[in-house]
């Protein structure tokens, strides 16, 4: 029997510059960080914490985004794995200011396209991860 499941609990993306990749999933979604290391953390809670890897988790709605510091080299989404990342927003116009969010960023993207089933904006982290603002008709 099919395990029956309704959603993603989380997604975790490995990254090669932690630094980096929170700035940009900070300066682009500015989502609220669920889980991190606090600098000052003492043994206990660094074990209690070391699911994290070093990276951060972000709650994102009633899931969890993660980002791990271990890849080495960039994403390629031609290789077995992920192929990328989708965000839903609202409506036609949530994908419209999105795409001014990341102009005003200079964050390069292929423009909101519709695609029948909804809206789309494509663009890529600073690893080349494909990532995606979906908003349905």
């Amino acid at each position: 029997m099919p395990i029956k499941t309704s959603a993603y609990a989380h997604v975790r993306l490995t990254v090669t510059d932690i630094e980096r990749s929170r700035k940009f999933y900070d300066d682009v979604l500015g989502l609220p960080v669920a889980f991190e290391m606090p600098a000052d953390a003492d043994e206990a809670t660094r074990e209690q914490l070391s699911f994290l890897y070093g990276g951060v988790i972000y709650q994102l709605g009633d899931s969890l985004l993660g980002l791990r510091p271990v890849a080495e080299e960039r994403f390629d989404e031609d290789k077995t794995g992920l192929d990328h990342v989708a965000f839903a927003v609202a409506d036609q116009a949530a994908v419209e200011e999105a795409a001014a969010h990341l102009d005003s960023l200079g964050v390069a993207h292929e423009g909101v396209k519709d695609i029948g089933a909804g809206w789309i904006l494509e663009f890529r982290d600073p690893d080349n991860i494909a990532l995606e603002i979906f908003a349905p008709k």
